[in-house]
């Protein structure tokens, strides 16, 4: 096995590209700002500096590893060198830190207290006017240094190019255009450069306020819905076990808060799934049908692909079945209507003049999972702590009450799945079952696709497979350059499916924009650990309903969302 020596300490690597992927995959910390693993290299911060066996000194993001090669990270002319980069960057900086809501997690921040870098000097920051014309993102280039993390999110996974670099020198700044907001670009609000953003230059438009109002206003009743994938983001953000429930936990949050009914998405998601398959049935032979539950897609269909709408399925998202089932169990109540969601175009979802159905707004304020969780610390509660608490009976789940007609389904390889139960015990909506040590199997009859249990299974034994009585061919795409680059390949004719099921974000609604940093961007912890399967799941006591008596021929309509 290959390797290199960083600051002493023997390193092996394999198919890593530079010198600080072998140092990270080593456990080995190098400062860096403008590197991602999922983005090309662009040694633009110059932090991650080293000194070699000669003395000098090269960008370890750029420098290939080479067998044998002896470099050191924490010389003192390094951490000169480090000091006066970082006083550059500070110097063109706003640094008005307290008022900042990245305060504590900036990155750049933390770097100025580690290598004793105070006040500096101010030669002027970026006064382009800050950018909150989109729903979903605020872009206040006062904050920006240039990393270009943004940029190539943007180009290279998301294949969006909403944003890149204008003017040259001291003059560069990151913008739509000339002359050009967000809510002119195509942006599609996936949330996807917040998440790589090292300081707060980009961040997600914050809905706490309205939330506090909402809870403050004493004429009104607060209802809460929290999609499946939260689960995971708030349990890494509070360091819990990997893929561990926390619904009980949230929803205590919430009602401390002044929450007045907490509903759990999942419960209702598989009318998704019903709607899903009428819709499939009814366009099979036009050619290929695009899922519509994932807004960010449908807005790039909108932006970059028009002709696709006619394909796009006219399913509602589970977060729009859900408060269109709150709407009317609370009909005439003027309730108010909020959602907990991993997802940032979540929020721009909410606006659409679609979603106004008899009159009401279904959603009228969208948190994301980093909302919930600045709330929780807030307020000084110990997440972890918290006892559980059942959420609210809405209707009970539903489910394919005979053969699911669904085109895509999700399957378990028995050849790599270990049996450590970890999906099974993460599936929202208990359909995965199986014993500790022994293959499982998802019941596809309940299955809703959150796809919570495909970002907890350490094996990758989940994947997408074809529903035999309806459809041949099926694929599942995350990220939309995946995406973009399926969609050329049935348009040419080189490719064929019955069903495109596609995710903006790179990993799915488990990576999504709205989630903690560490879900984003590819960090969650995925130890092997053998679980017992307690119990067999149980859904929570509701009104026992079928999809019949809740969704007469009158109200399919609440469920559907046509984009053309």
């Amino acid at each position: 096995m290959k390797y290199i020596v960083i600051d002493g300490i023997k390193c092996e690597y394999d198919t890593e590209r530079s010198v600080l992927e072998v140092a990270l995959h080593n456990g080995i910390e190098i400062p860096n700002l403008c590197y991602c693993e999922s983005l090309s290299a662009y040694g633009g911060c110059r932090l991650c500096v080293f000194e070699n066996e000669r003395g000098g000194v090269a960008a370890a993001c750029t420098t290939p590893p080479r067998d044998g090669l002896t470099v050191r990270t924490n010389t003192p002319k390094i951490r000169e060198y480090r000091r006066g980069i970082l006083e550059l960057m500070l110097e063109s900086h706003n640094t008005d830190c307290a008022a900042c809501s990245k305060s504590g997690k900036c990155r750049l921040q933390e770097y100025s207290k580690r290598y004793g870098v105070g006040s500096v000097r101010s030669a002027g920051y970026c006064r382009e006017p800050v950018d909150d014309s989109s729903h979903s993102i605020v872009y206040d280039p006062s904050k920006c240094i240039l990393c270009g993390k943004c940029v190539r999110m943007c180009d290279e996974l998301q294949n969006v190019r909403a944003i890149d670099f204008m003017e040259r020198g001291n003059d560069t700044y990151i913008s739509c255009g000339e002359g050009y907001r967000l809510a002119d670009s195509s942006c599609t609000g996936c949330g996807q450069c917040a998440a790589v953003c090292p300081t707060g230059a980009l961040m997600l438009k914050s809905s706490i306020e309205r939330l506090r109002d909402a809870i403050a206003d004493p004429g009104k009743k607060l209802a809460v819905q929290i999609a499946p994938a939260v689960r995971i983001g708030l349990a890494e953000e509070f360091g819990l076990a990997p893929g561990r429930s926390v619904m009980g936990k949230a929803a205590t949050a919430l009602k401390l808060l002044g929450a007045d009914y907490v509903y759990d998405t999942s419960m209702r998601a598989y009318q998704t799934v019903i709607c899903e398959a009428e819709d499939f049935a009814a366009k099979r032979g036009t050619g290929t049908v695009f899922s519509s539950y994932c807004p960010a897609w449908v807005r790039h269909v909108e932006c970059d692909y028009p002709q696709l709408l006619p394909q796009l399925s006219t399913a509602g998202s589970p977060m729009e079945v859900c408060a269109a089932l709150i709407r009317l169990k609370h009909a005439g109540s003027g309730v108010i209507s909020a959602a907990v969601m991993p997802c940032s175009a979540a929020k721009s979802e909410a606006e659409r003049p679609e979603l106004i159905k008899n009159g009401d707004r279904l959603v009228d304020i969208v948190l994301s999972t980093q909302e919930l969780a600045e709330i929780i610390r807030e307020n000084g509660m110990n997440f972890a702590a918290l006892p559980e608490t059942p959420c609210d009976g809405l209707y009970s789940q539903i489910t394919a009450e005979s053969e699911c007609l669904s085109p895509i389904l999700l399957s378990i390889d028995e050849s790599r799945c270990i049996g450590c139960t970890r999906c099974a015990k993460a599936c929202p909506v208990g359909a995965i079952s199986g014993a500790a040590k022994k293959a499982h199997s998802i019941d596809a009859g309940k299955c809703i696709r959150c796809r919570i249990c495909t970002s907890v299974c350490p094996k990758e034994a989940i994947g997408s497979t074809a529903n035999p009585a309806v459809a041949k061919r099926v694929a599942a795409v995350n990220g939309l350059a995946e995406a973009d680059a399926l969609a050329e390949r049935i348009k040419s004719g080189e490719a064929w499916y019955d069903y495109v099921e596609v995710m903006a974000c790179p990993l799915g609604c488990p990576g999504g924009g709205g989630q903690p940093e560490a879900c984003c961007l590819k960090r969650q912890n995925k130890t092997v650990a053998l679980l017992e399967l307690e119990e067999e799941y149980t859904a929570p006591a509701g009104e026992p309903v079928s999809a019949e008596s809740v969704i007469t021929d009158g109200d399919k309509s609440l469920f559907r969302v046509n984009y053309i």
